[in-house]
């Protein structure tokens, strides 16, 4: 975690308890010549709409402009995380526990880097997922070093029984 986004988090943090929503992931990032500090939010149930987004970003902005905690200028963006959210904390793994997921991974695990399954067990070790690969079914387990990307999935075959097959 950069600085930039732990003091982000620190300041977020309380608005969004206030709120009862949750932070999933802060970005600051350059792309072209801008720069970009992205905060997403969900609610502790799932299902965040443009208000509280908006009203997240409002008080956000009032902090930031009272603390100014970064020196160059930047968009700030305060948004869902989508459908495919990321998966970051040990809570973000158990949620998804039985959903379609994506995990990339930094180096190869059965010669592949990248995976693409049903989640199956979440561990303090690490993870099992359901893959399939091409024609066979395989059970892959992930150590959690070893996860350097996860997310929610979109499963665009939308049957899990093809994966029990």
């Amino acid at each position: 975690m950069s600085k930039v986004t732990s003091v982000i988090e620190e300041l977020v943090t309380p608005i969004l308890e206030e709120l009862d929503l949750e932070l999933v992931d802060i970005e600051f990032v350059k792309e072209g010549r801008n720069w970009f500090l992205r905060v997403y939010i969900d609610t502790l149930e799932g299902g965040i709409d443009i208000d509280q987004c908006a009203l997240v970003s409002e008080r956000l902005s009032e902090v930031l402009d009272e603390k100014d905690p970064i020196e160059q200028n930047y968009y700030l963006e305060v948004s869902s995380p989508g459908a495919e959210r990321p998966l970051k904390k040990d809570s973000d793994f158990k949620k998804a526990l039985g959903k379609f997921v994506y995990v990339k991974t930094y180096e190869p695990i059965k010669d592949m880097k990248e995976f693409q399954g049903y989640l199956t067990a979440y561990t303090e070790e690490g993870l099992e997922l359901d893959v399939r690969i091409k024609t066979r079914k395989l059970t892959v387990f992930i150590e959690k070093e070893k996860i350097a990307k996860a997310r929610l999935a979109i499963d665009f075959s939308s049957d899990k029984s093809k994966l029990d097959s």
